[in-house]
């Protein structure tokens, strides 16, 4: 078979040419939407790497919520193995993304002067993917569910999560049905309020440390956590070296003190009492 075009075999070293009736590479992952979903607003050279630094980060975000849905499932389900595998990716994919601020750390503030008046009032603080890992993972917030009123399928699964127990909500329920004494009031928390440090969860959670060969799922469910707020602290210690280095204490374009509300982040625990125990071992 010849290629229509130029004469020559419609192959390559046995790679097929002609996908004129066959899904291509393209096809498959939509590229033709996907690659024309950059839509620059200013004339300024540097807005492109802007847009596809926050364009990326969102569908690593999509993956992450993909495997902490997962995660939550399998917990629910008893069956903690793969809900390792899942946990140790989403560690992974936060690491993607702190590598990720390297790359927006080569914007200057001037490059950055020149293109924010034309962000208006968009801002990561909006990121609604983003709203529901911190949900998914216990940092919960009813306020700011308010912020995506505008759109109704935002809203709704922000207001899902927020309704639903966390991940860390569960691994406390497991904890109970292996027997160990958690104080019932916390497994019966209003869900939609932030973890709370509890005294009861730290006395379990010293158990099974002590005695990780009766306790070794919960023992590895443990660590996994632990690798996972590491990971997630990384994340956040990275946005706010970035954001200091390109607009240093500038207010936030959504409104938000910039860098000092990001220096506030950075003392929220997500698993308080699997940090706190350690000074206990």
């Amino acid at each position: 078979m010849e290629c229509p075009f130029n004469g020559k075999p419609a192959s390559w070293h046995g790679a097929r040419m002609d996908f004129h009736d066959a899904m291509s590479y393209g096809d498959y992952l939509q590229l033709k939407t996907l690659l024309s979903a950059q839509h620059p607003l200013s004339p300024n050279h540097n807005e492109m790497l802007f847009i596809i630094q926050h364009q990326t980060s969102e569908l690593w975000m999509k993956l992450m919520l993909h495997e902490l849905h997962g995660v939550r499932l399998q917990m629910q389900a008893g069956d903690l193995p793969p809900a390792f595998k899942m946990m140790a990716r989403v560690a992974r994919i936060m690491d993607q993304l702190v590598h990720a601020w390297d790359v927006l750390a080569t914007m200057t503030p001037p490059e950055y002067t020149a293109i924010r008046p034309y962000l208006g009032n968009s801002s990561g603080f909006q990121s609604y993917q983003y709203r529901e890992i911190e949900f998914l993972l216990g940092n919960k917030n009813a306020a700011l569910v308010q912020v995506h009123a505008h759109s109704e399928e935002a809203h709704d699964r922000l207001r899902s999560a927020l309704e639903q127990p966390s991940i860390y909500d569960e691994a406390v329920r497991l904890m109970a049905e292996a027997g160990l004494p958690i104080d019932p009031g916390r497994l019966t928390v209003d869900r939609t309020q932030p973890t709370a440090a509890d005294a009861s969860v730290e006395s379990a959670w010293l158990k099974v440390y002590a005695d990780p060969d009766t306790y070794w799922e919960l023992y590895e469910l443990g660590e996994k956590l632990v690798d996972l707020e590491t990971s997630f602290r990384y994340w956040r210690f990275r946005h706010l070296t970035t954001v200091e280095r390109v607009i240093g204490f500038k207010k936030g374009t959504g409104g938000t003190a910039g860098a000092s509300y990001l220096k506030k982040m950075l003392d929220v625990e997500l698993f308080p009492e699997l940090f706190s125990l350690r000074t206990s071992l």
